[in-house]
């Protein structure tokens, strides 16, 4: 069970980090709401934690710069 929780975590990562490098969304809670919308219901589990949250966020930003 938790080797297909690990998986289901990466997969919401590896989704957050391409909706945050789309450059549509220009914050974290923007990319967690658009996680939500898409039926990933273990986004709020994703963003507790720190490195996913940071990651993202500096994702966001740099899209957005661009």
């Amino acid at each position: 069970m938790i080797h297909l929780d690990d998986r289901s975590l990466q997969a919401a990562r590896a989704r957050a980090y391409a909706l945050a490098d789309s450059g549509k969304f220009d914050t974290l809670h923007a990319v967690q709401q658009a996680l939500v919308g898409e039926g990933w219901s273990n986004a709020g589990r994703l963003l507790e934690s720190d490195y996913a949250r940071k990651a993202i966020g500096e994702r966001c930003r740099a899209a957005q710069a661009h």
